[in-house]
């Protein structure tokens, strides 16, 4: 197989994968890896891929922060099948632990509530949406308002968590790699959510499928610490798969 050949089978396996692994480039064109990376290197070069560490993605792999009423915005309908989904697995006088995002938000906005119901948040635009419900006691946690997520981050929100205990933890993320594990944007508010992990008996991950192979600046934890991740369709075979493989529920709507 020469150079040209190469590409176009990388090309190829990327389209259908998203992603592509060093490893793999080398085991199936029985090249070395220093061969592998610079053709890697000469397609992201011409612009067709984003190299990530042992391989390779079709997509930019670094998030932008964008503000809230922005996110909000964008896969609108992913997102509410996913809060929708979400919801169902609440129950009956049920404590859980909500984070800040806007998929977390479509949640709260899903959230009908079986007998009482407390709920834990960051968030202000989730507190202020569950606040509509009477049989809802919602606990805001406080700190340092971010604007940018409409969340408090800081040790004033940490202090308080390790007085409660909650049956699920939903989180929303910015960005889900196989090799870095889960992020946000701000490292803040990722130091918060591995707290929020340690106090609740099962972490529910909600993610619609663009959050797939991006990473943002602030690492949450790895996939030993997530129960489920529930997302749609547009999820890989390959990233699900991988998934699983870690013993992770993977919930597509």
């Amino acid at each position: 197989m020469n150079t040209v050949e190469r590409h176009k089978h990388i090309l190829e396996k990327i389209q259908q994968e998203g992603q592509i692994k060093v490893q793999y480039i080398c085991e199936t064109m029985d090249i070395s890896p220093v061969t592998a990376r610079k053709d890697l290197k000469f397609l992201e070069e011409k612009g067709l891929v984003y190299r990530v560490h042992g391989g390779a993605t079709l997509i930019n792999p670094y998030t932008i922060d964008k503000h809230v009423n922005e996110k909000e915005k964008i896969h609108y309908d992913e997102k509410s099948k996913i809060g929708a989904a979400a919801a169902k697995l609440i129950t009956p006088n049920d404590s859980i632990l909500i984070a800040s995002g806007t998929t977390v938000l479509a949640l709260a906005k899903s959230i009908v509530p079986q007998e009482n119901l407390t709920v834990i948040t960051s968030a202000l635009n989730v507190a202020l949406e569950l606040n509509k419900h009477l049989e809802i006691e919602v606990i805001q946690l406080g700190g340092v308002l971010r604007k940018r997520s409409s969340s408090v981050t800081g040790l004033y929100a940490e202090s308080i968590l390790p007085d409660f205990s909650c049956s699920k933890f939903y989180l929303g993320v910015d960005g889900i790699d196989l090799d870095f594990g889960l992020t946000t944007a701000n490292v803040m508010e990722a130091h918060l959510n591995r707290e929020m992990i340690k106090v609740s008996q099962k972490t529910i991950v909600l993610a619609d499928s663009t959050k797939f192979s991006k990473r943002g600046f602030g690492r949450i934890c790895g996939f030993e610490h997530i129960d489920e991740i529930i997302t749609d369709q547009g999820i890989s075979k390959f990233t699900q798969n991988a998934l699983e493989e870690y013993g992770i529920k993977v919930t597509i709507v």
